[in-house]
């Protein structure tokens, strides 16, 4: 048999059907969003850099770059696949806080506000989050398998694992 993986970009999604997985890398800052329907099988994933859309200088942006526009547009996509809204789940990785600075610089929190924008549109839309992997100073690469609804978790200079 052979595996697809279908490769997500910085600021992109896509949505598979089982038996083609889902991969992204290169999630410092950034969070890998995972929304799948474990009946169905069929699954979307975004690599999400910033956590509003207000905050882009341009209005023509592709909708997975920020928390708020992904979910909403993930959820769309699956929708549009056949999920069912009821049996959509989530699942999270990234949102490193790469590079230190004071605290008191918010701007520059990043993974974190990446994380908490993200938790806050799965929660107004009422996706319940099963698992994560988020925060710390490393970066990860992170492939969903729609059949095993097993996401793989490569984090540098760490162990790989499954959530």
């Amino acid at each position: 048999m052979i595996n697809l993986v279908e490769k997500v970009s910085i600021a992109d999604m896509k949505i598979v059907h089982a038996p083609t997985k889902v991969r992204t890398s290169g999630l410092g800052s950034c969070v890998g969003v995972v929304l799948y329907d474990d009946v169905l099988k069929v699954a979307g994933l975004a690599h999400v850099m910033l956590p509003d859309s207000s905050l882009a200088r341009n209005k023509q942006f592709h909708p997975a770059k920020f928390a708020d526009t992904a979910i909403t547009a993930l959820l769309d996509g699956l929708l549009l696949a056949g999920a069912s809204q009821n049996r959509i789940q989530a699942k999270i990785a990234g949102g490193s806080q790469m590079f230190q600075f004071t605290p008191t610089s918010n701007q520059m929190r990043i993974g974190p506000r990446n994380v908490e924008a993200i938790k806050e549109m799965l929660q107004t839309l009422k996706i319940k989050l099963v698992a994560e992997d988020t925060g710390g100073h490393s970066g990860r690469t992170i492939e969903f398998d729609p059949e095993t609804n097993m996401l793989l978790i490569k984090t540098v200079n760490q162990e790989t694992k499954e959530i």
